[in-house]
């Protein structure tokens, strides 16, 4: 008998969070919600539950706490950053999704990420939005609205046994192509974030040259890949628990990949990311990678504005 999904509301008092590190080219992540209920088996973000003394185990995709006041929130937060930086033009580029999907089930019912996104586009931010669902199609209208918007579609795979056995909670994969389909439709910038690459199950070309084919097929704006990261000892013993259930023989190469930390060794990242980058050319697919030290949204406004001719997606994630 699976274990019910409970809902918790908390109270935020902001929700605004610094992003300081120089390989994110945000200035600032919202989550709507603690714990996912995708529950990916590989999500980095499932040690989030930590913070507040929960378990890393199926507990984060059971246990959903959610910020039921984030948009006033996010409001009060808002004017008195203007205040302080005195212009919205400093406040730069938001990221939805950095630590949760905003769009997972609980939301069609809740709309917490909708409520923020009013506040996003009446005060004029740029955002970037990255999730697995569909459910973002609800509000196609209000993402125009949006000064700047681009979306990330995260998908790694198109065989079903793949995505059932990693993340079987997550749309299906079909379903994700035809929301990239459907956002490209409507003038929205849309691009798939092929993540994570799981080494000796999604990274041979057989495995991502129909991807990646049907990525082209599906008008995608542009793809950003990334190897598997397993960023903490709770992230990685909950995915080896998969992998042992569903590829057992490939748990000892998966320890030596990943003996000496969280990401696979770098010769293997560049022979990865260099056959990837031929078969986006071979589809006319853009590549992009955002380097640190790359003008921000704030400092390069064509960066995020949807109407310039150079405009660059921006990229929410991991490279390689």
């Amino acid at each position: 008998m699976s274990t019910p999904t409970t809902y918790e509301p908390i109270r935020a008092k902001q929700v605004l969070n610094a992003v300081k590190s120089p390989s994110m080219p945000f200035d600032w992540s919202i989550n709507p919600y603690r714990g996912c209920q995708h529950g990916c088996s590989f999500c980095y973000a499932r040690s989030t539950h930590t913070f507040l003394g929960l378990d890393t185990d199926d507990t984060f995709q059971r246990r959903i706490l959610v910020k039921h006041n984030a948009a006033e929130a996010l409001e009060a937060q808002l004017q008195r950053m203007l205040k302080a930086k005195n212009g919205r033009e400093r406040i730069g580029q938001v990221a939805l999704g950095t630590a949760t999907d905003p769009y997972q089930q609980v939301e069609a019912k809740e709309r917490i990420t909708r409520q923020c996104l009013e506040v996003l586009a009446a005060y004029r931010i740029p955002v970037s939005i990255t999730t697995r669902s569909p459910l973002i199609l609800q509000d196609a209208e209000l993402l125009k609205r949006l000064p700047a918007c681009t979306v990330h579609i995260s998908l790694n795979t198109l065989s079903p046994s793949i995505w059932r056995s990693f993340e079987p909670m997550s749309p299906a994969p079909a379903q994700r192509l035809s929301t990239v389909e459907a956002l490209r439709g409507q003038g929205i910038e849309a691009g798939v974030f092929l993540a994570p690459i799981l080494p000796f199950i999604t990274d041979s070309d057989e495995q991502l040259g129909p991807l990646v084919q049907a990525v082209a097929d599906a008008g995608a704006s542009f793809v950003m890949g990334s190897a598997l990261r397993l960023n903490s000892a709770a992230v990685k013993s909950w995915f080896f628990s998969s992998l042992r259930q569903h590829y057992p023989s490939l748990v000892g190469r998966y320890a030596s990949l990943y003996a000496a930390g969280p990401s696979v060794p770098k010769p293997f990242r560049a022979e990865l990311a260099a056959r990837l980058d031929a078969l986006l050319r071979q589809h006319g697919l853009a590549s992009y990678r955002y380097q640190p030290g790359e003008q921000s949204s704030r400092e390069n406004p064509a960066a995020c504005n949807a109407n310039s001719t150079e405009q660059r997606p921006v990229q929410l994630a991991f490279d390689f």
